[in-house]
């Protein structure tokens, strides 16, 4: 594995991080535990719609950008991201203002359009522009906030969806600029065929996602029902602050998949994977600690009074975000190597267990019941794939613990020697 590419990778998922932060940080202090709320619930549904449309945009665009010629694949990618993103929005009306599905509509379609592009970068090995465009995403999220807040003058919440809806707009054209100078556009073509294998391998990994956000996200749609919107921006931020130590795990698996979609050395795969969840391991944990061991007051002072209690929703989704950290490598295997039955069952676990789980225990307990039950989800559906990849490979403890070499080697990429 490529040791320079995972340690840019990871150092651009850092600065999302970092961004992302930023953006938490500001929201809540900008427009409060119900101006949160507002935007989870729209950006919830927006990551609904990510599903469909991810069909065609999403690992399709991956998994076959190196088996395909360009002008093949992205213009069904382009069709399908501006029908879905704007039938589907329609579709999801009934639960938003008129005003909030137009802004869902803008965002659909534009962020489907990016994501083809971003994908065909991951599927061509262009890390650096994956890298690149995923970082510019928050950057200039950001930037157009601070323009349209400050010198437009407009304060309301719908800034922060005018401001993502121009994010997108201004890095799909320079991204579509970028691949149309290696693409003959004469030779677009629609092969049913092509079609029909995009579809087919789409429809099969989006329904696994789709689950696994239903996995990660049901609590949020059930704290509303029960509790309020409120109580869903104070969940909401310690779920953000707590999946933010996914970064890691995201950053290796993107160069995973990415490799094992592009190799035929099925031993190198599984090596790959293991160094890949070793490595998710550990860091994984040691973020966790640090959360942790920050004392609760200074979570109220950076997020605002309403959130108070986020260090108690970290601790309680902890064991789950650690064991998902680890799994996602897992996942990103069996999907690299077309294996996607086992995701599909994994997921469907978890849903399971939440529906009926939710039920008893948010009425109840609230946030801290939403908390247990998501953390127990997470350690189901994850505990499956451990099973299933550890039958196909001798299991051993070594497997989460980095080797001498293995820290002598990341040392000297981080000192840059």
């Amino acid at each position: 594995m490529r040791q320079n590419t995972i340690l840019k990778t990871f150092v651009s998922r850092f600065l999302i991080l970092i961004l992302n932060f930023g953006l938490v940080i500001y929201s809540t202090n900008m427009w409060g535990s119900t101006g949160k709320g507002e935007i989870s619930i729209i950006i919830a549904d927006l990551t609904i719609i990510s599903f469909f449309a991810n069909i065609f945009v999403g690992s399709s665009m991956s998994y076959f950008a190196t088996r395909f010629k360009v002008e093949q694949i992205l213009p069904f990618a382009y069709i399908w991201a501006i029908i879905v993103g704007i039938v589907v929005p329609i579709a999801f009306s009934y639960n938003q203002s008129v005003g909030y599905l137009y802004y869902l509509i803008g965002l659909s379609v534009m962020s489907s359009l990016l994501a083809a592009n971003v994908n065909l970068f991951v599927g061509q090995q262009n890390i650096k522009m994956f890298n690149l465009y995923t970082v510019l995403q928050q950057a200039i999220h950001i930037l157009f906030i601070v323009i349209i807040v400050y010198v437009v003058k407009m304060t309301s919440v719908s800034s922060y969806f005018i401001s993502q809806i121009g994010s997108y707009v201004v890095l799909f054209t320079a991204s579509t600029i970028q691949i149309a100078k290696n693409t003959e556009t004469r030779r677009i073509c629609f092969s049913k065929e092509i079609g029909s294998q995009l579809f087919s391998y789409g429809w099969k990994i989006q329904l696994s996602a789709s689950l696994q956000f239903l996995n990660n996200r049901l609590s949020f749609y059930f704290l509303e029902y029960f509790k309020g919107i409120m109580s869903v921006g104070i969940f909401s931020v310690g779920v953000a602050f707590s999946e933010a130590v996914w970064t890691v795990s995201r950053s290796l698996s993107v160069i995973l998949y990415a490799d094992v979609v592009n190799s035929s050395n099925s031993n190198d795969a599984i090596e790959k994977t293991k160094i890949s969840l070793r490595i998710s391991f550990l860091i994984t944990m040691l973020f966790i600690l640090i959360m942790l061991l920050v004392p609760a007051e200074l979570y109220a002072f950076i997020f605002g009074k309403d959130f108070s209690h986020t260090k108690q929703i970290v601790l309680f989704l902890s064991p789950g975000i650690l064991s998902i950290a680890v799994s996602n490598i897992i996942g990103y295997y069996f999907a690299g190597i077309n294996k996607l039955r086992i995701l599909n069952v994994k997921s469907l676990i978890g849903v399971i267990f939440t529906v009926i789980a939710s039920f008893y225990v948010i009425p109840r307990w609230g946030i801290p019941g939403a908390c247990i039950v998501s953390s127990v989800s997470y350690c189901l559906s994850s505990g499956l794939l451990f099973w299933r990849f550890y039958q196909i490979t001798e299991f051993r403890i070594k497997d989460f613990i980095l080797t001498k070499t293995e820290i002598n080697l990341l040392w000297k990429k981080v000192l840059g020697k």
